[in-house]
This record gives structure tokens, C-alpha cells and sequence, in this order.
């Protein structure tokens, strides 16, 4: 295995140990930059319908192309960071960045904003998998890496309770372009600090790098979702937009797992999948991610459009479930080491999925204490169970798979992200579109038009006016309503089966006595060299068998009240 980073960042390193929290800074700074445009479209959902004008399709390629791309290139372009540098891929991907910003803030087209959160989707691929890979090469400790994990998912939440707040703001006073326009500052901050303090790495970068398996995987991933996202538009399963794209992913897929485990110098070592605590890991936050990005969404359109809240107080609204999400990743060090991966993320689960079901008590009015305690539930339930899995994950996989472990990792946050819009969407659609179905006085073509979304319906009552308009609003709300306590209960069993799922993991914490790989070398707190001259292994000398290098002892770190004394 070869690592590369390069002189200038030596020359940066100094001061050993402060270098690492300094890289970690600008590491924030990036996932800062990819949270805020996660969420801060959602408050200007409504504004952008009424501007646009799109078609229902459109609007659901506008929420989503972002995590649909996102999630298809992440395998590719965390690999490519493996073999071309992972700072090289960060740094054009926050350049990316800033140009699809300022694409879709002009845009004047339901197709040019598309097209621009595509674009926005590329860049935000080179930059997620790359921050984790990094994360995981700069803290080769367990210790010190749980704790940078816990600061990083603390960071996301705070772009996500700020995204909200600052995308009410902007649409209240400016136009819902502007929530884009947020991200050029932040490029402008970024780019210069990253390029001036973010180490050069690379992970094994013997032989080539297979791109028709990275297209197979990238391919392969945009049609399973693009199927569900159909799915979840309401189309037949059966049908040939939904089920073609389902079965030639799925089938690209297969291939791409078959390809991998023939080549000698494969883009994924699938052997991390035969673990269980990495698998489980994976699926974990497929699910947690399912629950939160659908339950958001769902809610800011409650908030909107049935109490009738302003996209201000809707983030206001919203800071409970993101602050207590802040304070789940900064004890999530602290917690880990306590009570263990099983029960960290198992009780995380539990706790989430009794947070949905008190939130059914919603109902047509106002609810403040409620919803407050209901979305302090959910953050901190949400947030404790992502920061473990994700801990876990990265632990489970060697330094040298960082970017491809990194990119599994974040392709499952985006995958369970499109597939939460995609499975609630179409759960609320369907309870939602039956009470329309016969409201009296309303013809028969309003009431189609009005079952496609709250927002329509509102639209179509406005139209009608008078006592068939009264009524249809009125039957609107209280559909969107049941809907809502439909959708909360099938997500609450699927969190349930996530707290099942969470059985698989370990029960303790293990930490190497002496980590792997070290960001350090051992004089002066410098960094390995440029040159790629590492330590003689027999996995070097040609033909003889790899060794893995693995530590000599481990320190298990037993949960709290195990009766098992740490060894």
C-alpha cells in the first residue's frame, strides 16, 4: 500500500496534534457547505412553486435530482479520490459547487434549476466521500476519530437547523433564489483555506483504475433510484418508467459486485460487506436517513400549509430537532464509549421511533409544546444513531479503502435520503388522495387536480370559491392530516426494524492499543513522505503472501453496567 501527502502539507504539520483538529476545521466547513443546501431548499419549496409554476414531476426532479446524482457518483468519484488525491477531488468539487449555485439561483426554468441541482449533485459528490476518507487517514485513533466524528455530525446539524432559519429569511426577503446564493460566501471562504491546509492522501493506489466498473456503479445506482423515485410519484410499479429503470439498475449492480470480486485491484473491496458490523452499519443509516429527510420534508409542508406558519417560523420551528441533533453528536464520543455500538444505536432508534408516534397527536391546530418535544425526540434519537453507524463503518474498514469505504457510506445517506421522499411521498400521496375523492359541490376534474398535493388543492379551492371552494380546503387539510399520521406510523416500524437490525453490532467499542497508520510520523509530528517510502511489509516483497497489519492488543471498551472489566 502506498501514502502519499505531499511536502507542502509536512511543511504545514508543524505542531502535530493541533494539525489534525485544524484539518477537521476545514473538513466542518465543507459538510457545512453540503447541509446548508440539503435543507435550506425545502422553506422555498412553496415560493419556487408559485414562481416556476412546475408540474408535479418537475417539482419532485427539483427536490431530489440533488441526492439522485449525488448518490450515483459518490462510488466514483470517492474511488478516483483513492487513486488521484483526495484534496485534488474536494477542491474541484468546491468549485463545482459554487457555479451550479450560482446557475440555479438565476434560473428562470423549471428545466435550468434541474439541471443546476444536478450539477450541484456532482459537486457535492467529489466533496462528501472525501471528507470522510480524509477524517479517517488524519485520525488513525478510534478514540480521537469518535470524537472528530461526533464534532462532524454536529456540524451537519448545525447546517441543517441553520439552513431552514437562513432559507426563511432569504425567501421572506429576497426571492427563493437566494438560498442558493448563500453558498458563494462560503466557496469563497473554502477554496483558499482548503487548498493552504488540507493534506494530500491517497489510499492503494496499485493498478488501474477500473472506470467501466465506477460508470457500471454509478449507472447502476441512478436506476434503482430513479425507479423509486417513479414509484413514488405515484406510476405503477409494474409499469415500464418504473420497473425498466428498477431492473437494469439492480442488474448493473450485480455485475459491478461480480467484477469487483474477480479483479485483483478492485475500486471496493467487498470483502468489508462479509462483516457484519460493517453491513449492519450501512443499513442503519439507510434507514435513519429513510425517516428523517421524508418526515422533514413532510413536516415543513405541515407547518406551511396547514398552520398556515410563515418559511421564517417554519425554521424557527424546526431548531428544536436540529440543536438537540447538535447535542447527540457532540455526547456521541462520550456515549459510544459507554454503552457500546448495540445499544447506542438500537436505543437511538427506539427512542426516534417513539418521537414519530407521539407526533401523530398533530392534528388542524397549533400544537407548540408538542411539536417541540416531538422534534427534540427525533433529533437527538436520529442523530445518536447516525453518528454510531457511521462510527462503526469507517472503523471496520482500513485506512487504505478510506475513500471507497467513505463513499459506500455517504452513497447509503443519499440513497435512504431519495428513497425517504420517494416510499413517505407515496405513502402520504396514497392516504392523502382518497378524501378527496367525492367532496360535495366539487367537480370531479378539481378534485383530481387538488388530490396531487396540499398545495393544489389550495390553488383549485381559490379557483372555485365559494362554498365548494370552502369545502374543498377544508377537506384538503384534513386528508393532508390523516395522511400525515399514516406516514408517521409506517416510518415508526421501519425505525423499529432498524432497532432490530442494530442486534448485529458489537457490543463493545474496540480501540487498538496502537493505532494502524499515523497522520504523524514519530519526530517532530511530521508526515510521511512525498515519495510514497513506507515501512517494509512482506505484502511488498513480489510474490510473497500480504500479511494484514493489525495491531498486537486491543483495548475493548465495555459498555456501562456490563459487569466486564476493561481488557
Amino acid at each position: 500500500m502506498q501514502r502519499t501527502i505531499t511536502a507542502r502539507a509536512r511543511e504545514r504539520a508543524a505542531d502535530g496534534g493541533t494539525n489534525r483538529w485544524v484539518v477537521l476545521f476545514v473538513l466542518c466547513v465543507s459538510l457545512l457547505l453540503v447541509a446548508l443546501d440539503a435543507t435550506i431548499l425545502h422553506v422555498a419549496v412553496p415560493s419556487l412553486t408559485e414562481d416556476l409554476r412546475p408540474s408535479s414531476t418537475a417539482l419532485l426532479w427539483i427536490v431530489d435530482a440533488y441526492p439522485l446524482i449525488c448518490a450515483s457518483l459518490l462510488i466514483l468519484f470517492g474511488t478516483l479520490g483513492d487513486r488521484v488525491g483526495r484534496r485534488r477531488v474536494l477542491l474541484l468539487g468546491y468549485a463545482l459547487f459554487g457555479v451550479a449555485s450560482a446557475i440555479a439561483a438565476l434560473a428562470t426554468e423549471p428545466g435550468v434549476l434541474i439541471a443546476a441541482r444536478a450539477l450541484l449533485g456532482v459537486g457535492g459528490a467529489m466533496i462528501m466521500p472525501a471528507t470522510l476518507s480524509i477524517l479517517r487517514t488524519v485520525f488513525p485513533d478510534r478514540r480521537e476519530r469518535a470524537t472528530a466524528i461526533g464534532i462532524w455530525t454536529a456540524v451537519a446539524a448545525v447546517g441543517a437547523a441553520t439552513g431552514p432559519v437562513l432559507g426563511g429569511f432569504l425567501v421572506e426577503h429576497y426571492w427563493w433564489g437566494s438560498v442558493f446564493l448563500i453558498n458563494i460566501p462560503l466557496m469563497a471562504l473554502i477554496l483558499p483555506l482548503g487548498r493552504r491546509l488540507l493534506p494530500e492522501s491517497r489510499g492503494d493506489s496499485d493498478g488501474p483504475w477500473d472506470v467501466l466498473g465506477a460508470l457500471m456503479a454509478a449507472a447502476g445506482v441512478l436506476g434503482c433510484v430513479l425507479g423509486i423515485k417513479r414509484a413514488g410519484a405515484g406510476e405503477p410499479l409494474l409499469a415500464l418508467p418504473t420497473a425498466g429503470p428498477l431492473l437494469v439498475g439492480a442488474a448493473l449492480l450485480v455485475l459491478f459486485v461480480r467484477r469487483q470480486k474477480r479483479r485483483p485491484h478492485p475500486l471496493i473491496d467487498m470483502r468489508l460487506f462479509s462483516r457484519a458490523a460493517f453491513t449492519t452499519s450501512v443499513g442503519c443509516i439507510v434507514i435513519g436517513m429513510l425517516a428523517l429527510v421524508g418526515l422533514e420534508l413532510i413536516a415543513v409542508q405541515y407547518l406551511q400549509l396547514v398552520l398556515g406558519l410563515s418559511p421564517l417560523e417554519t425554521g424557527l420551528r424546526l431548531l428544536p430537532l436540529t440543536f438537540a441533533a447538535m447535542a447527540a453528536g457532540a455526547t456521541g464520543s462520550y456515549t459510544l464509549r459507554r454503552i457500546g455500538p448495540r445499544r447506542m444505536v438500537g436505543w437511538g432508534f427506539v427512542l426516534t421511533a417513539a418521537a414519530v408516534l407521539l407526533l401523530t397527536f398533530m392534528g388542524q391546530h397549533d400544537r407548540p409544546l408538542l411539536l417541540t418535544v416531538g422534534f427534540v425526540l427525533l433529533g437527538f434519537g436520529l442523530q445518536t444513531t447516525l453518528f454510531s453507524a457511521y462510527e462503526s463503518m469507517l472503523s471496520e474498514a482500513p485506512q487504505r479503502s478510506a475513500g471507497g469505504a467513505a463513499a459506500i457510506g455517504e452513497t447509503s445517506y443519499q440513497l435512504g435520503a431519495g428513497m425517504g421522499i420517494a416510499l413517505l411521498g407515496s405513502v402520504m400521496n396514497a392516504a392523502y388522495a382518497p378524501g378527496l375523492a367525492s367532496v360535495p359541490g366539487v367537480p370531479t376534474e378539481a378534485s383530481s387536480a387538488a388530490s396531487n398535493s396540499l398545495g393544489e388543492a389550495y390553488q383549485v379551492a381559490d379557483r372555485l370559491g365559494g362554498t365548494a371552494g370552502t369545502a374543498l380546503h377544508q377537506a384538503a387539510r384534513h386528508a393532508f392530516v390523516d395522511g400525515l399520521h399514516v406516514t408517521l406510523c409506517v416510518s415508526a416500524v421501519l425505525l423499529l426494524v432498524g432497532a432490530l437490525m442494530a442486534r448485529r453490532l458489537p457490543r463493545v467499542m474496540e480501540c487498538p492499543a496502537e493505532p494502524e497508520e499515523s497522520y504523524e510520523s514519530p519526530e517532530a509530528g511530521e508526515l510521511p513522505a512525498v515519495d510514497g517510502s513506507h515501512e517494509a511489509n512482506p505484502s511488498d516483497v513480489p510474490g510473497k503472501p500480504a500479511e494484514p497489519r493489525v495491531p498486537a492488543t486491543r483495548e475493548a471498551i465495555e459498555p456501562a453496567g456490563s459487569g466486564r472489566p476493561a481488557h
